[in-house]
């Protein structure tokens, strides 16, 4: 079950990119469960990229499925822990504006 909630000060900001060896119908199946776990947890701003927000527990779960997904020998993860200062300093330019993770969502 996804977490979605207001997001409190003790929350960490990561951003998540991932690459998964799709040569085989294996690969594909793993690329598809990280896609589905970043997705439940954070917002995509690029084919492999998320943004997240997360407390501690919550994070020590994300990454733990994150990592259980990959195959260590054929595909890659990175975690990008940024502050709130770091975060305010990053810049988008072209389509698909970027949606803030700690704002609610209405669709």
């Amino acid at each position: 079950m996804p977490i979605r909630r207001f997001y409190g000060s003790d929350d960490m900001f990561i951003l998540i990119t991932y690459d998964v060896s799709t040569e085989d119908a294996a690969g594909r199946k793993r690329l598809r469960k990280v896609a589905k776990t970043c997705v439940n947890y954070g917002v995509r701003v690029q084919n492999s990229v998320f943004e997240c927000q997360a407390d501690a527990a919550q994070w020590r779960v994300l990454k733990a499925k994150l990592l259980e997904a990959i195959d260590d020998e054929k595909d890659s993860l990175r975690f990008y822990y940024l502050n709130e200062n770091q975060r305010a300093k990053a810049e988008h330019h072209g389509v698909k504006e970027a949606i803030k993770v700690d704002e609610p969502l209405i669709l």
